[in-house]
């Protein structure tokens, strides 16, 4: 049985993995630098996209991720002004709806974000999130 999974190369020296790669574009298109979000954060986002799709994620998907982890990593006042008011409404009303649901990607994003701690305290606050770590 072969199982696929994320290659991230031996020290750099075979690269990176064609999917990381795409994340990284995506999170740059949302005005994100890929190097102020951890490795950790990006392999886990790219593998639970990876997950969902049962394979390569769409690059909608990957677009749709990294707008969830920059708005929350940047918070809204930056996040729209970096994107635009419009997306930033449609990015909150998709927290909303994880929040609800409880289950979702979105959903998971967020708790990845949170859990490790790279979350704005304004996006806290503004979603009356809580960690159970704390």
């Amino acid at each position: 049985m072969i199982q696929r999974g994320l290659s991230i190369g031996f020290f750099g020296i075979f690269g990176r993995s064609p999917e990381l790669r795409a994340f990284d574009q995506a999170l740059r298109a949302v005005d994100l630098h890929p190097k102020l979000v951890p490795e950790a954060v990006k392999l886990t986002a790219v593998r639970l996209l990876m997950e969902q799709a049962g394979g390569d994620p769409s690059d909608r998907s990957q677009r749709e991720a990294a707008e969830l982890i920059a708005y929350c990593m940047l918070g809204a006042d930056a996040f729209a002004g970096a994107n635009n008011n419009e997306l930033a409404g449609g990015v909150e009303r998709r927290i909303e709806t994880a929040l609800t649901t409880g289950e979702s990607l979105d959903a998971k994003l967020v708790l990845l974000t949170l859990h490790a701690k790279v979350i704005q305290p304004s996006v806290v606050e503004d979603f009356g999130l809580e960690s159970g770590d704390e």
